[in-house]
């Protein structure tokens, strides 16, 4: 079959290719076609070292597709469902699970270690265990979760990573209060679905900053009240707050520098809410004087902050009433054959999501 391949840490273009096999089909694994899959930036992260991930590997962990073979044991899924793929499954017996924390659960990052592929030079592993830049992937039974025929499969892809991180960060995590004042730094798929999720809430003001003007204009169209470049946030904090800060600040970029930005624009007392993945080796620097006096609460997000599984069923729900765009998330399309195209889309960030049709 086809599928996209890194072959060292480092390098910036993936090779198609039509000698990959997906491996590991067994008892409580199923095999998936995948039909759809975004392009996510925790997969360029991977691709250049700032997440851990052994190569050479498939990117992609966002995707949606029908279910091809079930293996012995697994209950509840049937061939021919359509499912979107959830690369990080709860066990639900682990003590993260069994305290309702699920998205904090480390079964599905064991499986990040056994590779996924094969092609005939070896093994090949897929991104957070999964690998949807490939016709099929097999998989936990776990991660299969069906969807409704009436939700799309770029949709669903969407659904599966970028939608539920953001609007999770604003709705679980920071659980933005109504009539508050929110800024969000870094306005990719992520970060247009946090502000999303500021609206839901019922946010005053939601100010964009990303240095991208279509990024920023796109924010406005999502429910951002204003949209600045990051050199303008200082001037938005004052002219909206007073100068004493945001009630609410989404750091959605994963870098140690921004999320020192986002500690400042926020008030004293007022939440920062970290939902960017950064690098092992990217340390926040914060006195220890500063911690205490000004009592912001810092709260990382992990994969929206709440039960996966919930959270997909509620995004769904959002999307059929009208109350979230999803589709509009999509600005590009390509089929697999155009996934380098589609990197340099993000890296330049002209793209807010790529939708790659395999």
């Amino acid at each position: 079959m086809r599928a996209a391949v890194l072959h060292e840490i480092g390098q910036d273009k993936l090779e198609v290719l039509d000698d990959v096999e997906a491996v590991g089909f067994g008892p409580g694994k199923v095999r998936i076609r995948v039909r759809a899959t975004g392009l996510c930036h925790s997969d360029v992260s991977a691709m250049s070292g700032v997440l851990p991930q052994p190569a050479p590997f498939v990117p992609g962990h966002e995707g949606a597709g029908e279910i091809v073979d079930i293996g012995d044991g697994v209950t509840g899924l049937s061939v021919g469902q359509r499912v979107l793929l959830c690369w990080l499954p709860a066990c639900g017996s682990c003590p993260a699970c069994k305290r309702g924390q699920t998205q904090l659960c480390l079964a599905g990052f064991m499986n990040a270690g056994t590779p996924n592929f094969r092609r005939p030079g070896g093994d090949v592993f897929g991104f957070a265990g999964t690998g949807t830049f490939a016709e099929e992937v097999v998989v936990d039974a776990g991660c299969a979760v069906p969807i409704p025929d009436d939700v799309p499969f770029d949709i669903a892809a969407l659904i599966g990573c970028g939608v539920t991180t953001g609007l999770g960060a604003a709705v679980n995590t920071a659980k933005v209060e109504a009539g508050s004042s929110v800024a969000v730094i870094g306005c990719g798929g992520v970060g247009i679905s946090a502000i999303q999720g500021a609206r839901l809430q019922g946010a005053a003001q939601i100010v964009a900053v990303d240095p991208v003007e279509s990024r920023r204009e796109a924010a406005l169209r999502f429910g951002a009240t204003e949209a600045v470049a990051p050199d303008a946030l200082a001037d938005a904090k004052q002219r909206i707050t007073g100068g004493e800060g945001f009630d609410y600040v989404f750091e959605v970029v994963g870098r140690s520098a921004t999320a020192r930005t986002a500690y400042e624009a926020t008030r004293r007392g007022g939440t920062l809410c970290v939902v960017g993945a950064g690098a092992l080796d990217d340390f926040l620097q914060l006195s220890m004087f500063e911690l205490f006096f000004d009592e912001k609460r810092i709260l990382p997000s992990m994969y929206g902050g709440g039960d996966v599984l919930r959270s997909y069923e509620r995004a769904i729900a959002l999307w059929r009433a009208g109350r979230i765009d999803l589709a509009s998330l999509i600005t590009h399309r390509v089929p697999l054959a155009g996934i380098n195209e589609a990197l340099e889309q993000m890296r330049t960030g002209v793209a807010l999501r790529t939708c790659i049709e395999i």
